[in-house]
C-alpha cells in the first residue's frame, strides 16, 4: 500500500507562488494515476490536478488550469505541485493521493498541507 505525506504549504499573498510536495513510501504501479486534491472549510473535497504516473499526462480542474502544474519525479517517488498566481479562493487543505482514474482517490488520506492565501 502506498502511503503519501505532504509539505510546503504556507500562508501567501494573493499573486505569490508555492510549491507543494508529495512523497510516497511503497509501489507506485505503473497504472496508477497521481493527484492533489484539496479541501477548504464547509465544502467537499475536490481535484485539482493529476499525473500518469508512467508516461506523464496531466490533467486540470478548470478552476487552477494555467496557473497550477503537477509534475513527477520517479526516481525520488514524489509528485509536486507549483502553484502561482494564487488567489484568496485557493485556501485549503492541500492532499495527493493514488488512482486508476483521473479523479480517483484510492489510498488513504494523508494530514494534508495548509496553504493560505491572503488578499
Amino acid at each position: 500500500q502506498v502511503q503519501l505525506v505532504e509539505s510546503g504549504g504556507g500562508e501567501v499573498q494573493a499573486g505569490g507562488s508555492l510549491r507543494l510536495s508529495c512523497t510516497a513510501s511503497g509501489r507506485i504501479y505503473s497504472s496508477y494515476v497521481m493527484g492533489w486534491f484539496r479541501q477548504s472549510p464547509g465544502k467537499e473535497r475536490e481535484f485539482v490536478a493529476a499525473i500518469r504516473w508512467i508516461r506523464g499526462a496531466t490533467y486540470y480542474a478548470d478552476s487552477v488550469k494555467g496557473r497550477f502544474t503537477i509534475s513527477r519525479d520517479r526516481a525520488e517517488n514524489t509528485v509536486d505541485l507549483q502553484m502561482n498566481n494564487l488567489k484568496p479562493e485557493d485556501t485549503a487543505i492541500y492532499y495527493c493521493n493514488w488512482g486508476i482514474n483521473i479523479g480517483e482517490a484510492s489510498g488513504s488520506w494523508g494530514q494534508g498541507t495548509q496553504v493560505t492565501v491572503s488578499s
